[in-house]
């Protein structure tokens, strides 16, 4: 495709926040029951502006997917993250009981199932223990596949977990935008970006199919909510915003894609791959990115390689 299919790729950057995060590997019998367990353990995790935590699959492990990556029990696993924000004061608390709801409830109750721990922090939740508690005084601590774990007895058999989770510092909140002629386009162009991004191991894009429709800004005109539309970026209000619309000439349609991850390096990474897998997308007339001129977060993303600090 010639140069002059190519997007304009602002200069600008993401600007990304601290989190606390965990990592934990689910296992099952086969890629269905697996699925099934990784969607019902994120769901409701796109945004913690509402949801309990930002929630998403890393990558597939194990046989026939990733041989470098042996499962515990050696069955087909996925590995999931779960992020809470740094300035959360509770957010310990916070990504403790996320692990615990969305495990026990959408995990334990996932015919074949199983759970593990991938980071070994010297902080940690004795998740397994508190799950185990289902067991109704039946659940037991064994040693399997060379690690402590809790069986609990369930109908369709039992249930095997890790008795630690671990949980270190990440990011939330790296982003790039995606501004077409029309929807078609803008779609396209951030579905092509999510699929190259969530290539790179150690980053998720929480939201559904790894793309955001509605950019959200901090605050909004009614006390009782933090966030709202952003609407100098609606192609719908711009000409009754007239000069306060930021939407450039013939965009008619803008998409998001969020990455959250281990570190500044795995989302740069992640970022630089999404835009090289969608700037040559038809229709496609802008690639941008979200920021707050630092006030939400201290970690850049610049969208132009060489603008990236060493």
């Amino acid at each position: 495709m010639s140069a002059a299919f190519r997007a304009e790729v602002e200069d600008t950057y993401a600007e990304a926040f601290r989190s606390i995060y965990a990592e934990v590997l689910i296992t099952a019998r086969d890629r269905k029951w697996l699925d099934h367990a990784v969607s019902a353990a994120t769901g409701n995790a796109s945004s913690t502006i509402m949801c309990d935590c930002e929630a998403g699959l890393d990558r597939y492990v194990g046989p026939d997917i990733d041989p470098s990556f042996s499962t515990p029990d050696g069955r087909p696993g996925a590995i999931v993250q779960l992020h809470v924000p740094r300035f959360r004061k509770d957010r310990r608390e916070a990504l403790e009981r996320s692990l615990l709801v969305r495990i026990s409830q959408n995990v334990l109750t996932c015919p074949t199932t199983a759970c593990f721990n991938l980071l070994e922090t010297e902080d940690y939740f004795k998740l397994g223990r508190k799950l185990a508690f289902f067991g109704d005084g039946f659940q037991v601590r064994d040693w399997r596949w060379d690690r402590p774990v809790w069986v609990v007895p369930i109908l369709a058999g039992e249930f095997v977990i890790d008795r630690k989770f671990g949980f270190r510092d990440g990011l939330m909140g790296g982003n790039l935008w995606f501004l077409g002629v029309d929807e078609n386009a803008a779609l396209l162009a951030a579905e092509r970006a999510q699929i190259a991004a969530i290539q790179v191991p150690g980053v998720i894009t929480p939201f559904p199919g790894g793309v955001a429709a509605s950019g959200s800004k901090a605050g909004s005109r009614y006390k009782f909510s933090i966030a709202s539309t952003y609407a100098e970026f609606c192609p719908t209000l711009r000409e009754k915003l007239g000069a306060r619309s930021k939407v450039p000439p013939g965009v008619s349609s803008i998409m998001e894609i969020i990455i959250n991850g281990h570190d500044l390096e795995a989302i740069t990474a992640a970022t630089r791959r999404a835009i090289d897998a969608a700037v040559e997308t038809p229709g496609l007339v802008k690639i941008s990115a979200g920021n707050y001129g630092g006030r939400l977060g201290k970690s850049f993303i610049y969208l132009h390689p060489d603008r990236q600090p060493a």
